[in-house]
């Protein structure tokens, strides 16, 4: 799907989303005045945060779209992130007013007067709710947007609140028991829950998550698959800029016997394929060089794994590379992040490694477990 294409949809499926909610909001904002409902009342001011919600995706995707500039030139991907926050505020802000107009309503309570019309409307405003909620979560998860994405969940959580009223108004034609009040309540944490949520999803966003897996292993596979005497690929660092805009690097091992010229063209092809098959720029493709001259080497290669395979926590070793002339070798290891201290552990591995081999220059680089 091309930038534009899902520009135009998010901003169509937005305005559908604002007119649907206004509406929904005068319809419902004037059964609940006309019923005395606080429950009705704060459903209909929740309708109109959802419609602003929706403005907001509008903005914040117009504003990601702008293309890259000197100030910002991997682009404004990540304004979206930005939208879905001011959403997630949003709610939480519609949340505590919720809460507190309900707290004064169980202290001065007032009688509802149901009238079976105003129960009509409301249960038709569940089934639009629902209807709308699905068809825009689905829609941000197919043009991958997280604050459209958002705007459903919120709108399908209204349709609960909203069904909720009903329950509220039978409670009380049946038993004349009054739960306005107190449904107002349980609605007001309903939506400061979903505020919090949606902040703590975007703000991990921002913050910066792990690779998911998938990905990391499919980037993985098509980097080995360029030539077939690479011999893995490590060390997949990928940056987020905003949805579908993912930039990164990646480490390849290969033979020592390899020229600078064939490193560039095997290069500059895995850009390519990863880039297609993907949509994941690679910005750097580091180089691990393995041996191949001796078998010497390769029983070192053993040894050094073992020792280092040894100790609890440790994940991978990798960019091994002896340099028996000069007594040098160089690898990297993987500490996992449920290690105590992830520093001790790397320094006594190494220095276990160095007490096997006392006559080497061990030079040891200690990596993250960034991706799978």
């Amino acid at each position: 799907m091309s930038a534009q294409t899902r520009e135009r949809t998010i901003v169509r499926t937005s305005l559908l989303g604002i007119g649907t909610n206004i509406a929904l909001s005068a319809m419902k904002a004037a059964v609940g005045l006309l019923s005395h409902s606080i429950a009705i009342i704060l459903d209909a001011v929740n309708n109109l945060t959802d419609a602003l919600s929706s403005l907001v995706t509008i903005i914040g995707t117009k504003l990601a779209e702008k293309p890259a500039d000197r100030e910002h030139p991997l682009g404004h991907g990540r304004a979206e992130y930005l939208a879905a926050l001011v959403i997630a505020v949003i709610i939480l802000y519609a949340g505590v007013t919720s809460l507190v107009e309900s707290v004064k309503k169980i202290v001065a309570p007032a009688v509802p007067d149901y009238a079976p019309a105003s129960l009509v409307i409301v249960a038709v405003a569940v089934a639009v709710k629902i209807a709308l909620g699905l068809f825009v979560r689905a829609t941000g998860k197919r043009v991958h947007s997280d604050s459209l994405a958002a705007s459903g969940q919120d709108a399908l959580l209204d349709s609960v609140i909203s069904a909720s009223t009903l329950v509220a108004a039978a409670v009380f034609l049946w038993w004349h028991i009054s739960l306005e009040a107190y449904l107002g309540v349980v609605i007001s944490f309903a939506i400061i829950a979903a505020g919090v949520q949606t902040v703590r999803e975007t703000l991990s966003k921002i913050l910066g998550e792990r690779v998911d897996a998938g990905i990391a292993r499919a980037i993985k596979q098509t980097v080995v698959a360029a030539d077939p005497d690479i011999r893995g690929a490590f060390d997949l660092v990928l940056n987020n800029y905003g949805p579908d805009r993912l930039i990164g690097s990646v480490h390849i091992e290969v033979p020592d016997t390899w020229t600078a010229d064939r490193i560039d063209a095997v290069s500059r092809r895995i850009s390519a394929e990863v880039y297609e098959r993907h949509q994941v720029a690679l910005a750097a493709i580091g180089v691990y060089s393995v041996n191949t001259k001796d078998d010497f080497a390769s029983r070192v290669h053993t040894q050094v794994e073992r020792i280092v395979h040894e100790h609890k926590d440790i994940l991978q070793m990798h960019g091994f590379y002896l340099n028996e002339e000069k007594k040098q070798m160089r690898f990297d290891i993987i500490v996992s992040f449920d290690a105590p201290n992830m520093r001790t552990m790397f320094d006594h591995v190494v220095a276990d490694v160095r007490e096997a081999f006392p006559g080497y220059d061990v030079q040891a680089q200690l990596d993250t477990d960034i991706s799978d």
